[in-house]
């Protein structure tokens, strides 16, 4: 099967993927990564002949500190970068700290959250958006969905249920999911860490198996086929999310 026409690169890490591809202008970045990353990213993306300058839109899955930890340096490095998001995520950025709401989806997820506490990393956060960079970014709504899935070339999906403002992107026949999905420890059978709302979720599932695309490409993990969300669908009803006491 192939996956897609379009080429896509990942200009992350091990542990966050951050996807570039190109528009007839420029490039789409999906997501950024942690806060000090930038510099990486920038390595691999002039190994590809890709310059800062080149990236015209991010288009931000959700507002968490490894999706959006370098964004506020990028919009200050790439004085024309725009951002496409849900209306939701605003007050997140402006906070510069995940929210809280929900809990682990597995016992090994908040094991592995835990653990993240012990080595410092449980407040999650992220430098805040400065009020600078306010009219940088677009928010989707009914009215300009249509006019930025043409910038996008692509599809704007809603699919909450990790956050409440967690947005996918389907191009060509891939889904760019955020953190609907994932694939690898210490999550399983799909499932990402973080749940706030796991009916949301379950319907998010099912937005994604709807959709005219064959792969997922994960924020984390590698990417895998679509049909492995209808293989593991029904273990989002077991979910009991585990909060963490810590914020």
């Amino acid at each position: 099967m192939k996956e897609t026409d379009v080429h896509i690169y990942n200009v992350g890490n091990r542990i966050m993927n951050t996807y570039v591809y190109a528009e007839p202008n420029g490039y789409i970045m999906i997501d950024t990564g942690y806060e000090h990353s930038l510099s990486a990213v920038e390595k691999k993306l002039s190994d590809k002949e890709i310059g800062l300058s080149d990236i015209k839109y991010v288009f931000l899955t959700h507002a968490h500190d490894d999706h959006a930890g370098f964004l506020n340096e990028l919009l200050g490095r790439n004085k024309d970068l725009k951002v496409i998001m849900s209306n939701k995520a605003m007050t997140t950025l402006k906070r510069g700290q995940n929210s809280f709401e929900g809990g682990c989806s597995t016992f090994l997820a908040w094991i592995f959250c835990r653990l993240m506490g012990a080595f410092g990393k449980a407040e999650h956060l992220f430098p805040a958006i400065e009020d600078k960079y306010d009219d940088r970014f677009i928010e989707i709504t009914e009215e300009n969905k249509t006019v930025l899935e043409g910038l996008l070339q692509g599809k704007i999906l809603y699919t909450p249920g990790h956050t409440s403002d967690s947005i996918s992107l389907s191009v060509d026949n891939v889904i760019f999911c955020g953190d609907a999905a994932m694939n690898g420890l210490p999550s399983m059978k799909r499932l990402i860490i973080w749940v706030e709302d796991k009916a949301q979720l379950e319907k998010s599932w099912e937005v994604l198996l709807a959709e005219d695309a064959d792969w997922i490409y994960p924020a984390h993990g590698k990417p895998f086929p679509k049909s492995d969300l209808c293989k593991y669908k029904k273990v989002i009803s077991k979910i009991n999310p585990r909060p963490l006491i810590s914020k």
